[in-house]
């Protein structure tokens, strides 16, 4: 565990890291850790553990692992995760588990496995990023104490009363799909979190991302949309469409994006560039 460097997010979730922290210090008390006070803060952190550090294990939800990743990919260093999120939906698409001796023997093992991640505008999403509906969602969401109760609840209150997106693709091969939506993901793995499976065939080691486009549903349709998403079963339909890219631009009427569940203001035009197994992961 030497060359092993733990990063925690103490205000992921339930904002309760000290049973993790007694509990690996009782497994491992030479374990190296850190507890973040902020995104630069962990950066510093990953710059002055490089050269001494080969695993580097996220403590927290997508947004803190997506942190970590943004200083590790495009190297050899290896990526893992103990998922202490609102939603985990990067940790269940990667099978890590709230379970710390699974995790420290996969570190023993050390197998590792290599995937894509993606950027928008240059910025790094590893997870599902997206627009429109589900970037205001994350935006009313941040506001809250987080948990699936209140991301449900400010999903409905939101879904009412939210005006459609407008797209307009500047790749030429996708500008048949101009129009309105009420949102626009883009997808490496297949679920958002809490096993809401918005893209069920995506794969994060394929090349692509699935560009999901979700026109404004009648209230009939939500339940069902709801039962799909759920279930592994949604697919291209009257309001669902699936493009698998490995880059593709678009102008969209709004700066309200979220990536890997995190808020961002993204100005248009929007590229999305995949960049094919450029992060090691453990498994």
């Amino acid at each position: 565990m030497e060359k092993v460097a733990f990063i925690i997010n103490p205000f992921s979730a339930g904002k309760n890291y000290i049973p993790f922290l007694n509990a690996l210090l009782r497994s491992v008390p030479t374990a190296r850790y850190y507890i973040s006070d902020s995104v630069a803060g962990t950066y510093q952190y990953i710059a002055q553990q490089m050269e001494s550090t080969d695993i580097f294990v996220a403590v927290g939800g997508d947004g803190t692992i997506s942190t970590v990743a943004q200083k590790i990919i495009h190297t050899d260093k290896i990526l893992a995760i103990f998922p202490a999120g609102s939603g985990n939906g990067f940790s269940n698409e990667t099978k890590f588990t709230k379970n710390l001796k699974e995790l420290l023997a996969k570190i023993r093992t050390r197998n590792v496995k290599k995937i894509d991640t993606f950027s928008v505008n240059g910025r790094l999403s590893i997870n599902v990023s997206g627009t429109g509906f589900d970037g205001k969602v994350v935006k009313e969401f941040e506001k809250t104490s987080r948990g699936f109760k209140n991301y449900i609840r400010v999903s409905v209150q939101t879904f009412f009363n939210y005006q459609p997106i407008e797209v307009r693709f500047i790749t030429q091969a996708y500008q048949q799909y101009n129009g309105r939506y009420l949102m626009l993901n883009i997808a490496n793995t297949r679920q958002f979190g809490n096993n809401a499976y918005i893209a069920p065939k995506a794969s994060k080691s394929d090349g692509l991302v699935d560009v999901v486009l979700v026109k404004k549903f009648p209230l009939r349709y939500s339940l069902l949309f709801a039962f799909r998403m759920f279930t592994k079963r949604l697919r291209d339909d009257d309001f669902v469409k699936y493009l698998p890219v490995s880059e593709i631009e678009f102008d969209v009427n709004t700066r309200n994006w979220h990536l890997d569940g995190e808020f961002h203001e993204i100005e248009s035009p929007v590229k999305i560039v995949v960049a094919p197994k450029s992060l090691n992961i453990l498994t």
